[in-house]
């Protein structure tokens, strides 16, 4: 039985990017501004260890479990924050 989280919602897609930027200053020494449609990959100049890094740090950030699979639709920043909110908001129609 769950009931409705009354007044408790995620951060915004804002607020997600915000903490994303944070993460890549922070952990990956990225600097400038962070908007949705910049490719990631090109954005954060990942390699394989920054990217570990960053998901890594994605998840401790915003205490979420990033699947395996989550990446392979990831190409933008802002797909990175879609994928991030659909785990901090997951459906609430569970009950089927």
């Amino acid at each position: 039985m769950s009931a409705p989280r009354s007044g408790a919602t995620g951060p915004d897609d804002a607020e997600i990017l915000a903490g994303v930027a944070e993460v890549a200053r922070r952990h990956l020494g990225w600097q400038g501004e962070m908007g949705r449609d910049q490719p990631i990959v090109e954005t954060l100049k990942l390699d394989s260890l920054r990217l570990l890094t960053l998901v890594v740090e994605i998840e401790n950030h915003f205490r979420v479990m990033l699947d395996e699979g989550s990446e392979q639709g990831i190409e933008t920043v802002g797909d990175l924050v879609d994928v991030i909110r659909s785990k901090l908001d997951p459906p609430l129609d569970d009950a089927e």
